[in-house]
């Protein structure tokens, strides 16, 4: 698969297939929740939802939703972190595969504030969703900036107090590292094929700032993170 810094593939990756199931898919997810809890990426997610929840009421359960939420890890993590504090939340998971939905709910029986739902973000079904925070961990390279940036401002008119956005940062580092990393010790054929496509599918700074230029948002954060991460922090309006 070719690499360019310059500009984003738009190659599909195995995932990208909503109907894709079985193991692979299981073994993938495992893998995945591994590979966020040793390169530190779940932090990108959790310090960006402490930011924009810091004025946030604590008389009421906050309804947090997370986009292409693959297996559950994050809202489990977020889950256990709000029982520690006392808060109590409301999580939504959501992926349009419902094979995936179906390995989070296996995985999460014991966490009665999280439910899932098997929906494609850009139905009707979820513009009419309202939500206090929208997450989206490794999911928005997922898409062409145009989808984007239709998606972005529709989030922000759907959530009170804004959009985590948690995704790769395109360099050869990356790409390389991990393609290695991953030839060596994933198991998954998913894993092997997608982790250094979605570097090639990740974005620049410049991509961000035309993104949410189309977008029509101006104030946002932006913000480099290790390991070649972007965290995107956008104020809601809904």
């Amino acid at each position: 698969m070719p690499f360019s810094s310059s500009s984003r593939s738009s190659e599909e990756e195995i995932m990208d297939d909503l109907l894709c199931e079985g193991e692979v898919v299981e073994q993938t997810l495992r893998e995945l929740e591994t590979i966020n809890t040793l390169l530190g990426g779940n932090a990108v997610t959790l310090g960006g939802m402490d930011r924009l929840l810091a004025a946030a009421p604590t008389d009421r359960p906050l309804r947090i939703a997370d986009l292409g939420c693959g297996g559950g890890d994050i809202l489990r993590l977020i889950a256990r972190r709000a029982r520690k504090r006392g808060q109590s939340l409301e999580l939504i998971g959501i992926d349009a595969n419902p094979h995936i939905i179906a390995f989070a709910e296996r995985h999460s029986k014991d966490y009665p504030e999280i439910s899932y739902s098997t929906v494609n973000v850009f139905s009707e079904e979820m513009k009419q969703e309202r939500y206090d925070l929208v997450l989206a961990t490794l999911f928005f390279h997922h898409f062409e900036d145009e989808e984007l940036s239709q998606l972005i401002a529709q989030l922000q008119q759907q959530s009170r107090y804004g959009l985590v956005i948690n995704d790769l940062h395109r360099h050869w580092l990356a790409y390389d590292s991990i393609r290695l990393l991953t030839r060596l010790f994933s198991r998954s054929a998913m894993v092997r094929n997608d982790a250094a496509l979605s570097v090639a599918r990740s974005f620049l700074r410049k991509d961000w700032k035309k993104i949410m230029r189309d977008a029509d948002i101006s104030e946002y954060r932006l913000r480099w993170m290790w390991a070649f991460r972007w965290q995107v922090l956008i104020p809601g309006k809904g």
